[in-house]
């Protein structure tokens, strides 16, 4: 039952994120090339939002739905962090997606999304043969 609450939940994001145009592959390559602020005032909301909840998650001392503690680390950056984020935005330029909005995207009948996740998925599992044997 859980899974379903989850898969609608995703669903019902996935169509906030098409009708909103956050998956538009135009409304991405205009924000790229700086001739609208819409995906970045999408992006600042996010992260305001996001902000907001971590602030309350950690006044309340707010638990998981399996009623866990949340335990939110802190993030070390480092060469590597720069780089695959530099990567990544690449990525994300040239495919106008990112992880996320790819299942959106597929959903919405944007079949050329497929190549996109094959991609990340390609990509994500090269990192994890990799990352073993990088320096730390």
């Amino acid at each position: 039952m859980r899974n379903i609450r989850v898969l609608i939940l995703g669903v019902v994001f996935g169509i906030i994120l098409v009708k909103s145009e956050v998956v538009s592959w135009f409304r991405i390559q205009a924000m790229f090339k700086f001739e609208e602020a819409y995906m970045y005032l999408i992006i600042l909301s996010a992260v305001v939002v996001g902000a907001i909840s971590l602030f309350i998650i950690r006044k309340i001392k707010a638990r998981t739905i399996d009623n866990e503690d949340i335990i939110i680390t802190e993030k070390i950056y480092n060469k590597g962090t720069i780089i695959g984020g530099i990567i990544f935005g690449l990525g994300w330029a040239v495919t106008g997606a990112c992880p996320g909005p790819i299942y959106a995207q597929i959903g919405s009948g944007t079949y050329l999304a497929l190549v996109t996740f094959l991609g990340a998925f390609s990509g994500a599992y090269l990192y994890a043969i990799v990352q073993p044997r990088l320096p730390t």
